[in-house]
């Protein structure tokens, strides 16, 4: 059994528009009460004993796939969720950072993220990663292409390059991996999150919709954690106290 607290969790928030279709309501509903919950998660997050890094996909490289009105709603609530709490994450010492292809994003979207990156820079309570425009091979590619380049202008030699290397260059550089991953919906895959970073992680995945995961959906998810024995190669009699 794990009898610490997941350092670094990762989330897929799926289900906001089967959420609002249950309740027959607009897809948009569904994604602004998405929104509330991430408020939410976060809150109960900071509020967790060694619980240091929690990884959001808020919307990824192949989001942009979705119908033009939907896409134009995820970046307007994203600009107004910047604004909104930019303050309170301030306040209540949380750094924000976002990862992923970021001048993809509107250029009001880039500026706002500066802003709050800026802000919260020195917090040090919980560090929230928003994944915005990311996809975990194009998180890998760009590692690639940046230690292509070191090695071409001969300030790395092939035989030097190990894990650590595309460590360093990955979005998540400096982040301990993840230890708790978490997809809500019912859907049982990871969509190109975090494929480096997933390599030791525990699965969890849950019928509830994104928009139904409360503080008592995260507890369950944190007792199931608590209950995993973490090997990472070992055997059980080597982790076992």
């Amino acid at each position: 059994m794990s009898s610490i607290a997941p350092q670094h969790i990762a989330v897929v928030l799926d289900g906001n528009g089967r959420w609002a279709k249950k309740r027959l309501l607009p897809r948009a509903a569904g994604h602004r009460a998405g929104v509330k919950r991430v408020r939410e998660l976060v809150e109960n997050c900071a509020k967790q004993e060694g619980i240091d890094y929690l990884t959001v996909f808020a919307f990824s490289s192949e989001n942009w796939r979705r119908p033009e009105k939907e896409v134009s709603l995820l970046m307007d609530l994203l600009l107004s969720s910047l604004h909104k709490e930019a303050k309170s994450l301030h306040k209540n010492n949380i750094r924000f950072v976002a990862i992923g292809d970021r001048e993809g994003l509107p250029e009001k979207i880039q500026q706002k993220i500066e802003e709050v990156e800026t802000l919260t820079q020195h917090n040090t309570r919980l560090q929230l990663n928003v994944a915005l425009n990311y996809g975990g091979r194009w998180d890998i590619t760009q590692a690639a292409r940046a230690l292509a380049q070191q090695v071409a202008a001969g300030q790395l030699h092939p035989d030097d390059l190990d894990e650590q290397h595309i460590d360093q260059h990955l979005a998540t550089s400096g982040m301990p991996d993840v230890s708790l991953f978490i997809r809500t919906s019912g859907e049982i895959r990871i969509s190109n999150f975090l494929l480096w970073q997933l390599s030791y992680a525990e699965l969890y995945f849950t019928d509830a919709l994104w928009p139904d995961f409360d503080e008592s959906s995260l507890q369950e998810a944190l007792d199931w954690f608590a209950k995993r024995q973490r090997r990472f190669g070992k055997t059980g009699e080597q982790v076992t106290p």
